[in-house]
């Protein structure tokens, strides 16, 4: 089974992905999602620190986003 993966901002750069089965290529495609949300996740906890630093303020809080939840931005509470 093939695969493709490109980035949005690259339109012209591609990957193929050559995977033993389709579960294999599920779990790739998977990986790769966690992969990309990780790197949002870890930016946005580094630039809201910076503008904190900066501004004295916490630029989420507007949002209802608290200082515990900080490291839970994806979590849903109950």
């Amino acid at each position: 089974s093939l695969f493709l993966a490109g980035f949005v901002e690259e339109p012209e750069r591609k990957y193929c992905f050559e995977c033993d089965s389709e579960e294999q290529c599920q779990e790739w495609v998977e990986a790769l999602k966690r992969a990309s949300y990780e790197f949002m996740r870890r930016s946005l906890i580094f630039y809201r620190n910076e503008i904190q630093k900066m501004t004295g303020k916490d630029p989420l809080e507007q949002y209802g986003i608290s200082e515990e939840a900080r490291f839970q931005l994806g979590a849903h509470k109950q």
